[in-house]
């Protein structure tokens, strides 16, 4: 397995970054600004699809889509929901965790797709009735793709963040990371499409999405977006746009990014933040893993270090997603704890069937409550 981290080489990644977004690259686009493909929603269709994946993959790795709501009442009737989502959840638990700030620093909805389907319908069927978001999925991701939103609003003063990479490895500790041999680094972000609609005008003040065009081709990037060296040249060659309400962007989960710092005094930004999945990327069966799990627990304490460990894997949930981010939220580090983290625990600990079956119910309970 490839070190990546021992790979990751700061003159490699300049010259990478460098790289011109040239018209060539997105001959369609009305615009290029500041190495960022911008395209009129009015303009696009079908034929655009194969341009796009080609800028998210081979190309800067982002665009932007001016007007990408015709219907910008489509946007200020949804925004009016989200807004009193947001309220009812603070007066009810305060404000959620989050990924990358502090819990309560922004005002987060986990799952708005959900939410604003189920708080009103209506609404939500106008709102999705989107040409431009359902392309863009197909573009990068073909047919079948599963799209889940969460809105993110921050107020003046909100803080920027640290500039990362999405999931699923950008979720992941530098060490969990590094299990994954290196073709995973590469393939992983052709699984997934990040994605934002404004809903409000953003000017740069306000905190819009720094960037960092052609930088989702590093392929060591997972490990590098954590390092100093990296952060340090993102600061220094980031690009921000400025969005209007209705205006969508699209980018690789692979591109180094990082929410702006809002230093207006007046402007809140609201965002719907867009994360768009494969199809592909399920398993062929249904397993109930908890049951399995409890079943064979007691059987773990006869084998050796390695072949528990070998059951483990085989038997239980390594992966911590998908789960309901509001009752099972990444407080403490970035992701939830797994099925197969509470089995080896358990057997770490010398715990029962029964506290380990107990253990698994209320990991189950918060997942889908």
């Amino acid at each position: 397995m490839k070190d990546l981290a021992a790979s990751c080489r700061s003159e490699d990644f300049l010259d990478l970054i460098a790289t011109e977004t040239t018209p060539a690259m997105c001959p369609t686009a009305a615009a290029v600004e500041k190495g960022i493909p911008v395209y009129d929603g009015a303009a696009v269709g079908e034929e655009t699809a194969a341009e796009w994946a080609s800028v998210i993959g081979r190309g800067p790795g982002v665009f932007v889509v001016r007007g990408a709501f015709a219907d910008l009442e489509a946007i200020d009737a949804a925004t009016a929901v989200f807004r009193r989502i947001i309220a009812e959840e603070r007066e009810s638990n305060g404000g959620g965790a989050d990924h990358f700030a502090a819990a309560g620093a922004n005002d987060r909805i986990w799952n708005s797709l959900q939410k604003l389907c189920l708080k009103d319908p209506a609404v939500y069927a106008r709102y999705m009735a989107n040409p431009v978001i359902d392309l863009a999925c197909r573009a990068w991701l073909g047919p079948g793709y599963q799209i889940a939103t969460q809105v993110n609003q921050v107020r003046p003063g909100g803080k920027a963040q640290a500039p990362h990479r999405d999931y699923h490895l950008g979720f992941m500790s530098v060490a969990q990371m590094s299990e994954y041999p290196a073709h995973i680094h590469a393939m992983a972000p052709t699984l997934v499409l990040q994605g934002g609609v404004a809903h409000s005008d953003m000017p740069v003040e306000s905190g819009t999405t720094k960037l960092l065009p052609h930088s989702q081709k590093y392929l060591e990037g997972y490990v590098a977006a954590t390092l100093p060296e990296f952060r340090a040249i993102f600061e220094d060659h980031c690009v921000q746009l400025p969005l209007s309400k209705g205006d969508a962007i699209f980018f690789s989960p692979a591109l180094f990014h990082a929410a702006g710092e809002n230093v207006t005094e007046d402007v809140t930004r609201m965002v719907n933040l867009i994360q768009t999945s494969h199809a592909f990327a399920r398993s062929m069966e249904t397993v109930d893993r908890r049951s399995m799990s409890k079943a064979v627990y007691p059987h773990l304490s006869a084998l050796s270090a390695e072949g528990a460990a070998a059951v483990i894997a085989a038997t239980s949930e390594g992966y911590p997603f998908p789960t309901n981010l509001d009752t099972d939220p990444p407080a403490g580090g970035l992701a939830p704890e797994t099925q197969a983290d509470v089995m080896a625990r358990a057997l770490r600990e010398g715990w029962d069937g029964e506290a380990l079956a107990e253990a698994l119910d209320r990991r189950a309970a918060v997942r889908r409550a």
